[in-house]
């Protein structure tokens, strides 16, 4: 992503953000909005958080369907997301043992914590078709939409 597209879709998002939607239907567009505007972006989603069962069920989302709609803390890499609280970045999937495969062209995967509140209430989910795909760049502006998120779901 280069710093001009970063400038549109945060234009475009934050717009949506003060739009009179429903917080679900914020987040659906954004996963599409990211998903046609970022080249690299082949699957994004938001998982959120149920810290009683600790598991992370899967919210709104673009891309091709998955069977991961309920991780278990700690399982692949948004349950390690969920236990770290870091961004985790990806860039080989096939070298990480506690992978999670959605779909067996993914090859890369950035997943940023939400937090509300400071409690970790959920994460951004991006899966990409391409090896190390994600930039500084990337992390950096998932990093200001997780933030943004965070305020507008409290």
């Amino acid at each position: 992503m280069n710093q001009e597209e970063v400038k549109t879709i945060k234009k475009t998002l934050i717009k949506l953000f003060q739009d009179g939607t429903s917080i679900e239907e914020k987040l659906q567009k954004t996963c599409e909005i990211l998903q046609h505007s970022v080249a690299h972006y082949d699957w994004v989603g938001f998982y959120f958080a149920n810290h009683h069962q600790k598991t992370l069920h899967l919210g709104p989302f673009a891309g091709l369907p998955t069977d991961h709609t309920e991780i278990p803390f700690g399982k692949g890499i948004c349950g390690q997301v969920a236990e770290s609280n870091q961004t985790f970045v990806v860039d080989d999937v096939a070298a990480q043992d506690n992978y999670i495969s959605c779909n067996i062209h993914v090859k890369s995967e950035i997943v940023v914590p939400i937090f509300v509140n400071g409690t970790n209430i959920g994460q951004i989910d991006i899966d990409s078709n391409t090896l190390n795909a994600f930039t500084e760049e990337d992390r950096e502006f998932l990093e200001w939409l997780a933030e943004k998120v965070g305020k507008f779901i409290k």
